[in-house]
């Protein structure tokens, strides 16, 4: 079983690298420019296909050049509709002593839900695998910290904490090695209390992504397969040619999704 980001659709594998070891920015889109920011949560580079691996150094500096390419962008639709479905709940309780409620950002990158949540009142634990991430998201000046915690880990070590509110997963479930995603999501269907959400993004079998790297992609039926413990609140399939945003040639192939576990 696979995974991926952008609406919903079949699954698809590839890296956020090409054969020069440059990240691949999407730039089509506003959602496809965050896919790249999931591989915070990626196998080591060691397990890169021939030819594909960059020098440390260079991954570093690629991923600085990213993160300033990112600065400012706002929250992804999926945790925008997540978060409205929840303040609808609120609203038909009509009570103001409502406990603060938890998320998990999975592959929080430099924050961009992570302030969202934040901002909203929630308390949040920003998970990522990348030491750059992290340190961008506490430098960040729209944090209130008080409400947050971080931890630098990667999907195959991942520990979560149980009677979760939601767990947000922007564009970075894919970048789970395949064999560590059934437990994975096994963790993440634990976490979630009834009622709690699940949103993010899993990547499409016929997304171009899934020729490069072995990543983690979806068809329809194993996305739906992987949903049944939900109501599902979105699901959407996206599909169509476009480009980086360094100007590679891509074909995407995404599902967006937002879902209530029962």
């Amino acid at each position: 079983m696979k995974t991926s980001e952008l609406t919903e659709r079949k699954g698809v594998s590839q890296s956020c690298t090409n054969n020069s070891g440059s990240i691949l920015l999407p730039n089509t889109t506003a959602k496809e420019q965050d896919v790249c920011a999931t591989r915070t949560l990626r196998e080591p580079t060691t397990n890169l296909q021939e030819g594909d691996a960059p020098e440390k150094n260079s991954l570093a500096r690629d991923w600085v050049a990213y993160y300033n390419a990112v600065v400012g962008r706002p929250p992804r639709e999926t945790l925008l509709t997540a978060l409205n479905n929840f303040d609808a709940e609120e609203q038909e309780l009509s009570s103001n002593n409502l406990p603060t409620r938890l998320a998990i950002d999975l592959g929080c990158g430099d924050g961009r839900d992570t302030v969202e949540l934040l901002r909203r009142g929630w308390r949040v634990l920003g998970i990522d695998g990348e030491k750059e991430a992290i340190a961008r998201l506490l430098q960040r000046p729209d944090l209130n910290t008080q409400l947050l915690e971080t931890k630098l880990m990667r999907f195959e070590a991942l520990q979560l904490p149980k009677a979760v509110d939601l767990i947000n997963a922007s564009f970075s479930l894919p970048f789970c090695p395949p064999p560590a995603f059934p437990g994975l999501w096994d963790k993440i269907l634990a976490a979630l209390h009834p009622g709690g959400r699940f949103c993010g993004q899993l990547i499409g079998d016929r997304d171009s992504w899934t020729m490069e790297l072995p990543i983690t992609y979806h068809t329809r039926q194993q996305v739906e397969e992987l949903l049944q413990p939900f109501v599902v609140e979105m699901l959407e399939e996206e599909e169509h040619p476009g480009k980086t945003a360094l100007g590679e040639e891509k074909h995407w192939h995404i599902f967006q999704i937002v879902a209530r576990k029962l």
